[in-house]
């Protein structure tokens, strides 16, 4: 396969990582945590916010910087509620000019 899809692109290696073993697994979340030596509820998290990363991929095509924000918030690395403040400070301005 010569093109990877866009949305498979912006993830990062541990991503596709988790992906090839989720998929090595089954799909099996209890196999998924015991490879991974923790529990069921942490891998479900991780799968959670992995699914949400692919769907901003998909957003992303729209708005990056709205598309950056959303991935900072879903790694927990800006948390939430100044995401939406950002967010929304960012659409005023856009609506202004």
């Amino acid at each position: 396969m010569d093109m990877v899809p866009a949305w498979m692109a912006a993830l990062e290696d541990e991503d596709g990582t988790f992906i090839k073993k989720f998929i090595l697994a089954s799909g099996s979340l209890k196999e998924m945590a015991a490879q991974y030596g923790v529990s069921y509820p942490t891998v479900r998290l991780r799968l959670d916010r992995l699914i949400q990363k692919i769907r901003l991929g998909e957003e992303s095509r729209s708005d990056p910087y709205e598309a950056l924000v959303k991935r900072l918030a879903v790694d927990d690395r800006l948390d939430f509620d100044t995401a939406k403040l950002l967010l929304s400070e960012y659409r005023k301005t856009k609506e202004e000019s």
